[in-house]
């Protein structure tokens, strides 16, 4: 428990912690605002901020509004005053290219990225997946035909979106940096929060690719046609069987949301859940790449 809370008190790590504990609140806020909406909606009522207030019931920017976020401003400003009186800044000595701090982390906003490296070529947790990640932030508009939910939050109209972004801002990228924060230690090895970073502990960990664990040479033809389809059975399956599902269960949305939007979007969200089944493959049977090529390894 001392290892645990000597992190947690780190001077860099307290403000990883409080966002953790914003980011908790203001999901469940929003949650209960959501859920609120749906039972005013079960009840054929509008949700308020849906519905046009009357103009008497509204409330204008100046001065309501305006004092209420001057009014913030200054709390948040009297707590940064407070938090740098109190806590020293997390600065270490001057870069030194004959000493290298273990562990060597990248600051937490980057530490997904990082975690991603262990589990993936660098090629493609580096440059691919955050191009994705961009990209499929982008085409959310264009992907997404729900009129449904504009101006108000409401869960039960947006089941899919919501759960899919849950999916991979809670489950995945926050969970990523947490694991960099409090997970890895000297050597970016796995530490449990409550185990002591021992700078000299040093795991005996065997990677493997996965044709090698029936008995193939990754880098033979027969490695590389194992591995590539196991690849391709993932997204073509992936893609083909919801595909052939939702156009038997409801054909009309389908049809209005088109083969092509459902082709970007089972390939963002396969390529998302990769991440979780490569994970598990790296941390329960050591497997490092499922497909290696003499040009990239996946």
């Amino acid at each position: 428990m001392k290892a645990l809370l000597d992190n947690l008190s780190k001077p860099d790590n307290i403000a990883i912690l409080l966002m953790m504990v914003l980011v908790a609140f203001h999901a469940l806020l929003g949650f209960a605002q959501a859920l609120a909406n749906d039972r005013r909606l079960a009840f054929g009522r509008s949700p308020s901020a849906a519905a046009p207030a009357p103009k008497e019931a509204r409330v204008h920017v100046w001065p309501y509004l305006v004092r209420v976020e001057f009014l913030a401003a200054l709390i948040v400003s009297v707590i940064l005053l407070v938090w740098s009186l109190g806590i020293d800044a997390p600065l270490e000595e001057e870069a030194s290219p004959s000493l290298t701090p273990n562990p060597a982390k990248a600051p937490w906003y980057f530490l997904g990225l990082q975690e991603m490296l262990v589990y993936f070529d660098p090629w493609i947790a580096g440059v691919v997946l955050p191009t994705l990640i961009i990209f499929g932030l982008a085409a959310i508009p264009y992907l997404d035909i729900n009129t449904h939910g504009g101006g108000y939050y409401t869960f039960r109209e947006r089941k899919w979106t919501i759960s899919v972004f849950c999916l991979g801002f809670f489950g995945l990228w926050l969970s990523l940096i947490v694991i960099g924060v409090f997970f890895r230690g000297p050597g970016w090895i796995w530490f449990w929060p409550w185990e002591e970073w021992d700078r000299a502990r040093v795991v005996a960990q065997v990677n493997v690719d996965l044709p090698e664990l029936f008995g193939l040479d990754p880098r033979s033809g027969a490695g590389m046609a194992l591995g590539g389809s196991v690849v391709a059975l993932y997204y073509g399956l992936g893609a083909l069987v919801p595909y052939v599902y939702f156009r038997r269960k409801a054909p009309a949305a389908f049809g209005e949301f088109g083969n092509l939007r459902y082709g970007i979007t089972s390939f963002l969200l396969l390529t998302m859940l990769a991440l979780p089944l490569k994970m598990g493959l790296r941390l329960g049977l050591n497997v490092k790449y499922v497909w290696v090529t003499p040009w990239f390894n996946v």
